[in-house]
């Protein structure tokens, strides 16, 4: 008999590790919604598939002929990250199971690659220095279904727990506004430029060939809570947790994106975001980079 490809596991108590051999940096099941780590080759395709199906169909991101052959949103990066899944095992035990990812990328695992996948849009060479575990995360995606409080709130108690066993000091990675017409998105780009720039001592630059300003409208044009209103959800939560930016945008064609990229001290991840998430009713979108 043909093991499942999403293995369900026991049920266990909440936030404890569910049976089985699970990495231990994350574990939590809550009723049929789980948030672990991919164990598998196959669960990885399974992110892989639920992203093709967000990036390149939802979103309008432009695949290569391979891409679409395979329905899989797939790069070298892939395969030294980590992959965070929400499964939900009420849908079976398939590749549809996977209704939430995120993809992470420490430091201490780029010996391989040699380097992050946002250093193709930004200059990070501030946020290398010092030996502290650092963790690029992106590639982040929920199912159309699935976009709402309970799942939120289950995937970023995974990466609250994840940085946690791992002692990650810093998040960052490229967050997405949807377009890559920047000047739709003045007014937050703008306020992200006044208000939200990173300190100097950790303030990644976009790369001068793909430098787009977002200083888009003079400071006292900028109106801030329609500004806060219109930014993408996902760059909103960075900013609840007292997240910064760094200098410049990137357009991304492939992604069909204008992309930002998003720095998080974890002290906030694995304590406060948790206990405001409940309070918040937002829904949060997707954002294909890194």
């Amino acid at each position: 008999m043909t093991a499942p490809l999403i293995r369900p596991r026991s049920p266990h108590t909440e936030g404890e590790p569910s049976g089985g051999t699970p990495d231990p940096a994350v574990a939590i099941r809550v009723g049929t919604m789980e948030v672990r780590l991919a164990e598998t080759q196959a669960e990885i395709e399974a992110a892989q598939a639920l992203r093709y199906r967000i990036f390149y169909e939802e979103m309008a991101a432009q695949p290569t002929d391979e891409t679409a052959r395979l329905r899989l949103d797939a790069d070298r990066f892939d395969e030294h990250c980590e992959h965070l899944l929400v499964i939900d095992h009420s849908l079976g035990a398939g590749a549809e199971t996977v209704v939430g990812t995120y993809r992470f990328l420490r430091r201490s695992r780029t010996a391989r690659i040699g380097r992050f996948y946002s250093e193709d849009e930004y200059d990070i060479h501030r946020l290398l220095q010092g030996d502290d575990e650092i963790m690029e995360v992106g590639r982040s995606c929920v199912d159309i279904r699935y976009r709402r409080h309970q799942t939120m709130q289950l995937l970023w108690r995974g990466i609250a727990q994840y940085v946690q066993y791992h002692d990650v000091t810093l998040m960052f990675g490229c967050a997405s506004f949807h377009g890559t017409n920047p000047p739709e998105h003045a007014l937050p780009l703008s306020f992200l430029h006044y208000e939200c720039m990173a300190p100097l001592a950790l303030r990644p630059e976009a790369v001068r060939d793909r430098y787009v300003s977002m200083r888009l409208m003079e400071r006292e044009a900028v109106d801030q809570k329609a500004a806060i209103a219109a930014l993408p959800p996902l760059i909103k939560g960075y900013l609840r947790l007292g997240g910064f930016v760094g200098d410049g945008a990137v357009i991304d064609e492939q992604f069909n994106t204008t992309d930002v990229c998003v720095l998080v001290k974890t002290d906030l991840v694995t304590g406060k975001y948790v206990r405001r998430y409940n309070r918040d009713d937002a829904t949060r979108a997707a954002e294909p980079d890194a």
